[in-house]
């Protein structure tokens, strides 16, 4: 069980006693209603407690797993506010974003729920940044603010909207797969996931993904040559800069790479397969 199920949980216990507030008798609800929030009380003064009897480094390893810092939003005791939470996610996904990001600023959160960042650095060119981008933002801005309800991004491809819509307590977002990641610095490995061939690279251990197609030719692009930045294609020789988010450097005018966005998630990764279920 992780922050997400404890997060589903809640949600689960909200519809419940919507249902009893529907359909039992007026007293009764109100009795159930007392017993729930006695119990969470209840809950939450043992965390704090407990909380209270330990020193900061303690406090920070119980943070750092997922269940228990589930909990401690759940009863608002998380020792980081939502500021410092977002702050750390976007720092956390910066590496991952290349360069479709050039820089993610937090601005705030308004009384809405809102969380507002200003984006600098956006691909114009390209077509899959603008999705690259909401996706990887969102589920990081999810994971870390779950009482976060949208995200307002200055910055974004004009044509596209600028408000992304973020579901609360949502326990998986659709289209993020887990997976393991084992190719060295310097080369790549190819993975089915989602149906989909997915090609990622290692690049002096961080790692990009796009799908395993070159789209000037549709060839596996696992059997290229990686070459510092630089993925070669081994049918037409066309080349690609992955760490600046696949864009083409030959021929000159080429469509890039499709990126896939990419994530750290607990000790192992996860990639969004647009379209497609997790499995």
């Amino acid at each position: 069980m992780d922050r997400h199920d404890v997060q589903a949980l809640s949600e689960r216990i909200d519809v419940l006693l919507d249902e009893v507030q529907r359909r039992a008798d007026p007293g009764l609800a109100g009795q159930v209603e007392e017993l729930v929030r006695a119990v969470l009380t209840l809950h939450g003064a043992g965390l704090e407690q407990l909380l209270n009897l330990l020193d900061e480094p303690q406090v920070r390893q119980l943070v750092g797993d997922d269940l228990v810092a589930g909990l401690l939003l759940l009863h608002d005791l998380h020792p980081d506010d939502v500021a410092t939470r977002i702050q750390v996610a976007l720092d956390s996904v910066r590496p991952y974003l290349g360069s479709h990001a050039g820089g993610i600023d937090y601005l705030g959160i308004d009384d809405d729920g809102v969380v507002h960042l200003s984006l600098q650095g956006s691909c114009e060119g390209c077509p899959g940044s603008t999705a690259t981008v909401r996706m990887t933002v969102e589920n990081a801005v999810l994971d870390a603010a779950p009482e976060a309800v949208a995200v307002d991004v200055a910055g974004m491809v004009k044509e596209k909207t600028n408000l992304l819509k973020i579901e609360p307590f949502r326990p998986h977002r659709d289209g993020w797969h887990q997976l393991d990641l084992v190719p060295p610095p310097d080369q790549v490995q190819h993975l089915t996931v989602g149906g989909m061939d997915v090609l990622v690279a290692n690049l002096a251990d961080t790692f990009f993904a796009y799908r395993n197609n070159c789209p000037m030719c549709s060839s596996a692009l696992h059997h290229g040559q990686l070459s510092g930045d630089r993925l070669i294609c081994p049918r037409c020789t066309a080349e690609y800069d992955v760490r600046l988010a696949g864009r083409a450097l030959t021929p000159e005018g080429a469509p890039p790479l499709e990126a896939l966005p990419l994530l750290p998630e607990g000790s192992g990764w996860k990639v969004a397969i647009p379209g497609v279920q997790p499995a």
